[in-house]
């Protein structure tokens, strides 16, 4: 049964005239009775109830709000401030309030709660929304243990698994974003909330993947977002399907990484270069989107040109260098000096410097450009054949020592090298130390200058006639007994020193007319000894003497040596070959 809204006055007055009418009758009087009970209820309330009311007054710490029901309520004043402090409430303002608590006593002021009611009625909104899978609009706040807390009129909680797509390490990023969420757990009575961002977006990302897909082939040029960066590339958003965008295929230069390119959130251009329906890979190119410099390298780049590029990488064995986006030419390590021995290039260019230098070659097909830096500067070597020709004389510090000879310098990077063999003419000099030390200033004269190969080569005993060529020959004749020490012994014989840098062989079958097994026997090193020159060799420059042939007593005595070994049958002739193959392999 329907009842009409009436006042307390109309009762009255219906009341009034059925008493004066007299036509009141008892069954009229009972329904009346019912009427008024109705009423009666109807101007009652119920703590935890939401009601309307009406702002009496506003006072300093108080609002006080008529409910009705011969009711009057004060909510606190800090209920109606808003964000900026400002009080947003004025006496006959109506107002939705929650009855929190009333007296028994007629006469106390009922408490109630604005805020209260508002909660309430957000949480039946938000329970209705759940029911028919609806979204709700929400304002991130804050970050708690597992995920964000989320304002949607009452406090919710979005794990951080529900906030996107792909894990986040960083959620201070969403911080005070509004979104919108689906609930995916609701529990009024608890007061738990649980909110999904994860859901619209894979429901979006659903719908756009299929859009997508009927978009991608190969060769397309699609529009995309920069989702992910890794060490080799970096993946692409390109509506509901990622591709791969790899590190080599970003730039026809070098990337040393990705970010380098392209950072997270970019919105760029790229190529399909491959894609498969099946598995749904795609792999994407961003610098096929501009022609390939390398096509035109050959006739921009001549060889003799001069180009001007930036040092973008080193190496052990050189330095790269971009001549422009995507065009890279190598300095070897010897096009670098020509005079300096450059060990590494680190030495002489660092990475970001301008340098400029030749094209010495240049391969398209290979993708590959040679490079010279020393050429930029005359070569020093040519202009030595000027200022040294063959025969001048120099004077040098000895910079290094070697076993097969010794350096001395020339000029800024350039050294002349004296060889082991021409040290002396007539001294059997093993190692260059016996006669020099490093730092020795020393003097020589020029014997070669091959600039093809940087060589410089020097003599020390050129300064002097060869003795071989003009004075020992004359000095040391067939025939002659000379005086001298031994200096080695060997088995097939002793040498004897004549004079500096000058010795004779005495063989073994020229130390006496007797058989010798051991020369040692009989000879000692350091010992003077009287021979006579039985041959000399101006080519093989070798003196060869004999003891056998002297008659004076400076020979020494083998007959004591011949006595104990006893008598020998076998003539020294007889070994002499033996022995003098032997001797030319010592010498």
């Amino acid at each position: 049964m329907e009842y009409q809204s009436v006042s307390i006055e109309d009762l009255r007055n219906r009341t009034e005239i059925l008493e004066d009418s007299g036509e009141a009758k008892k069954s009229e009087g009972d329904s009346f009775s019912e009427l008024f009970e109705q009423f009666q209820a109807s101007q009652e309330f119920k703590v935890g109830e939401i009601v309307d009311g009406r702002v009496l007054s506003v006072t300093k710490d108080y609002v006080v709000v008529d409910i009705g029901y011969k009711a009057e309520g004060q909510i606190p004043l800090s209920e109606f401030r808003n964000d900026e402090g400002e009080v947003s409430v004025a006496p006959g303002d109506t107002v939705e309030v929650y009855v929190d608590h009333a007296d028994d006593d007629d006469d106390a002021l009922v408490e109630l709660s604005k805020d209260k009611a508002e909660r309430l009625r957000v949480w039946d909104q938000i329970s209705i929304a759940c029911e028919r899978d609806e979204l709700v609009k929400g304002r991130v706040i804050t970050r708690v243990k597992g995920g964000l807390s989320v304002d949607i009129g009452v406090k919710a909680f979005l794990p951080g698994s529900q906030v996107d797509i792909r894990p986040i390490r960083n959620l201070e990023k969403f911080l005070n974003q509004e979104y919108d969420f689906k609930v995916i757990k609701f529990n009024k009575r608890r007061g738990n909330i649980v909110l999904s961002r994860r859901v619209l977006l894979e429901r979006e990302r659903a719908s756009m993947k299929t859009k997508t897909l009927t978009m991608i082939e190969e060769d397309s040029v699609l529009t995309g977002t920069v989702k992910n960066i890794t060490e080799y590339g970096a993946f692409v958003d390109l509506g509901g399907i990622d591709g791969l965008l790899h590190i080599t295929d970003m730039s026809w230069g070098r990337v040393n990484h990705p970010s380098e390119m392209v950072q997270v959130g970019d919105e760029i251009q790229v190529k399909v270069l491959k894609f498969n329906a099946e598995t749904e890979r795609v792999s994407l190119g961003l610098k096929q989107i501009t022609e390939d410099p390398w096509g035109q390298a050959e006739s921009k780049y001549q060889v003799g040109d001069r180009v001007t590029g930036k040092i973008v990488s080193l190496t052990d064995y050189g330095a790269f260098v971009e001549l422009e986006q995507g065009i890279e030419g190598l300095i070897h390590i010897s096009e670098m000096s020509w005079t300096k021995r450059v060990k590494h290039p680190s030495k002489m260019v660092a990475i970001g410097d301008e340098v400029e230098t030749i094209v010495l070659d240049i391969d398209p097909k290979s993708k590959r450009i040679s490079l010279g830096m020393k050429q930029i500067e005359p070569n020093p070597w040519t202009l030595l054949h000027e200022r040294y020709p063959m025969g001048t004389r120099i004077l040098g510090k000895i910079r290094n020592i070697t076993d097969f000879g010794i350096f001395i310098g020339i000029e800024d990077g350039i050294d002349g090298l004296v060889h082991i063999s021409d040290l002396s003419w007539t001294q059997k000099v093993k190692h260059p130390s016996e006669m020099f030390k490093k730092g020795d200033e020393v003097e020589a004269v020029v014997l070669n200058i091959d600039v093809d190969n940087e060589r410089f080569s020097l003599g020390i005993k050129q300064l002097t006639p060869d003795a071989w060529e003009a004075e020992i020959p004359n000095k040391y004749t067939i025939g002659r007994v000379v005086a001298g020490k031994i200096t080695k012994i060997h088995d097939f014989g002793a040498f004897m020193q004549l004079e500096d840098g000058v010795e004779g062989l005495i063989h073994v079958s020229e130390m006496s007319t007797e058989r010798v097994n051991n020369p040692a026997d009989i000879l000692s090193e350091g010992q003077e000894v009287t021979a006579e020159i039985i041959s000399v060799d101006r080519e093989e420059r070798k003196i060869g003497l004999s003891l056998k042939h002297v008659a004076d007593g400076d020979s020494p005595d083998v007959s004591s040596y011949l006595e104990k070994q006893g008598k020998s049958t076998a003539s020294l002739g007889d070994v002499f070959g033996d022995q003098l193959k032997k001797l030319e392999e010592e010498e």
